[in-house]
């Protein structure tokens, strides 16, 4: 079946725009980019992959980095009270967005040199009083829900004895994740939510208190992740309604960009075709249900949170076979 977007040599759509941008597929306005892909048929096919009732969390803990966030981001704090003379309690919870399980939203990161955002928002438009475009709330009005597959690359390396440090910058190539579906029997459909494991929370979680500390004063901070080649944007665009993953920036950072690709990832994908990203995912009790199912696709349902002109969201996202 034909996929219901230009071919890839087509971009960038805006010929007077950035690199490879898809400005103006969905109309001047839209500001869901990729998640357009995610159609009521699609929608509906993805929902056979519900077999067994079982459901998985992906969502991290939102105190979980609160040693240190890297990135010099705020760690999570809550503020309990009770309400007497009532036998009551409330809360109040103060936490940046991305210091756990995340969406980076469209008004995140733009083209760096251009300065633009998705469709060509710019940084002014943003921050104009009022203003909402590219914000969240618009990815929260449907949701992020289809069919899921996770490519686990951690459990494919081990196996293969591959030397990877998914807390050190490093890339996994887009022939390697060939691989690892092709090995897992995994086929990948049109308007899938791509879900990388790349060992990152197993790594993260052997560290002490001291090592977390000594590596989040590295500015930037270095960690594995997805290569930065035109091969791996051209699969992408492709496949994908949106893309996640369990290390903090899904591509290899700090960036690694070979000369014939003139940006990273987080450029061409969020301010280019308004693809979601997905960072910080814990994807560990995820890779021990597909393996105990033999397989790696399920359908996936994430609700982000509802914040109107908000930056980034938790995902609040579980995968059900």
């Amino acid at each position: 079946m034909a996929t219901p977007i230009p071919p890839f040599s087509a971009l960038p759509l805006d010929k007077s725009g950035p690199y490879l941008n898809a400005w103006g597929l969905y109309g001047g306005s839209d500001q869901l980019g990729t998640l357009n892909r995610l159609s009521a048929p699609i929608v509906l096919s993805a929902a056979s992959e519900i077999r067994t009732g079982i459901r998985v969390s992906l969502n991290w803990a939102l105190d979980a980095q609160n040693t240190m966030p890297f990135f010099g981001r705020q760690k999570f704090e809550q503020d309990m009270y009770e309400k007497r003379p009532r036998f009551v309690n409330d809360d109040v919870w103060r936490f940046n967005t991305q210091s756990s399980s995340q969406w980076d939203g469209l008004r995140h990161f733009g083209y760096q040199e251009e300065r633009r955002f998705y469709n060509g928002v710019t940084m002014e438009e943003v921050h104009r009083e009022g203003s909402t475009v590219n914000g969240v709330g618009v990815m929260a009005e449907r949701g992020i829900v289809g069919r899921g597959v996770l490519l686990d690359f951690e459990t494919w390396r081990v196996r293969e004895g591959l030397e990877w440090e998914p807390m050190e910058s490093g890339s996994i190539t887009l022939e390697q994740l060939l691989e690892v579906a092709r090995t897992q029997g995994t086929e990948i459909r049109f308007g899938d939510v791509l879900i990388v494991r790349s060992g990152y929370m197993a790594a993260y979680r052997k560290l002490s208190v001291e090592q977390l500390t000594e590596k989040a004063k590295t500015m930037p901070p270095s960690f594995g992740g997805v290569e930065q080649s035109p091969e791996m944007l051209e699969w992408i665009w492709q496949h994908f309604a949106a893309v996640a993953g369990d290390h903090p920036s899904f591509e290899c950072w700090p960036a690694k960009v070979p000369g014939k690709i003139e940006k990273a990832l987080h450029e061409v994908l969020l301010a280019g075709w308004g693809c979601p990203i997905g960072e910080l995912f814990d994807l560990e009790k995820l890779a021990e249900e597909c393996k105990r199912q033999n397989r790696w696709s399920f359908f996936v349902a994430s609700e982000p949170c509802n914040v109107p002109g908000g930056v980034a969201s938790p995902p609040n996202i579980l995968a059900i076979f």
